[in-house]
This record gives structure tokens, C-alpha cells and sequence, in this order.
């Protein structure tokens, strides 16, 4: 018999997977549950925030834009999660063929994803993706493999 516990680390697991299944199939609208309407993005691109649920989405547009076809990974994912609230850590990487038909490994980022239980279920509230940078050039690291 599993715990409530248990119960709770494999749905976000899944939920998290449905963020990669609806970046696969290019599905803004399958991913806008995964969200929660005032989820704050301290996204790569700018600005410093993103907040709220469309402003989100626009990012995950954008990402279509670039890409004709795309993937997305999610590698070594750590969870840690409360009755209430949960957070998880992991790598992510975009990858796939870009609008212009050329293929692209992309590139590893760092990822936190923080949870809230809301009405039973559990939404993400925020979420922070960053690339490691050279202190002395100020650019940013973006080969470096999990």
C-alpha cells in the first residue's frame, strides 16, 4: 500500500513529464494546467520575471518559433516534497531541429521547480531555469554536460 507521500512524488513526477510531453508536441494548451495562474518564471530569457500563467506560455511560444521540431529532457530530477508544497531540482535541456532545419543538441540548464497542493492537486508556482557563467568573462557556460 503507498502513502500519501508517495502518491504526492509520483504525481509531480508525472506532472512535470506532461511539461515535456506538451513541449514535444508543441501544446500551449496542454501546458497551461501544469501552471498555476500566478506562477512566477525566473525564466533564461528576459526580464528578471516572468509572472503569471500567459506570461509563461509566451516563453514556451517563443521556444516553437525557434524550433520545427523539439524535445525536451529532464535528467537526474530530485524531489522534495512536503503536504503542502514540494520542490524539485533537475537538469533540463531543449534540443531538435531549429526553424531553419538545422539540428541542435542545445544546451543543459539548471532547473528548481516549486509546487503548491491547491485544491487536491498539485500546480507549479514557480520555476527557475539558469546557466552557469564565467565570473571573469561574464558569459554564460553553455556546454557543460550533467
Amino acid at each position: 500500500m503507498t502513502t500519501q507521500h508517495e502518491r504526492d512524488e509520483i504525481a509531480i513526477e508525472e506532472h512535470i513529464g506532461r511539461i515535456a510531453e506538451g513541449i514535444r508536441a508543441r501544446d500551449i494548451e496542454a501546458l497551461r494546467p501544469l501552471y498555476a495562474e500566478d506562477v512566477v518564471s525566473f525564466d533564461v530569457e528576459p526580464p528578471l520575471q516572468h509572472v503569471g500563467v500567459d506570461a509563461k506560455l509566451a516563453n514556451w511560444t517563443r521556444v516553437f518559433t525557434v524550433f520545427q521540431e523539439v524535445d525536451y529532457e529532464v535528467r537526474d530530477l530530485i524531489l522534495t516534497v512536503g503536504d503542502e508544497v514540494a520542490f524539485g531540482r533537475c537538469f533540463g535541456r531543449l534540443h531538435g531541429t531549429l526553424a531553419n532545419g538545422t539540428k541542435t543538441e542545445g544546451m543543459w540548464v539548471r532547473a528548481t521547480i516549486c509546487l503548491q497542493k491547491r485544491d487536491g492537486a498539485w500546480t507549479i508556482v514557480h520555476d527557475q531555469a539558469s546557466v552557469p557563467f564565467d565570473v571573469v568573462s561574464g558569459k554564460g557556460v553553455a556546454d557543460l554536460q550533467p
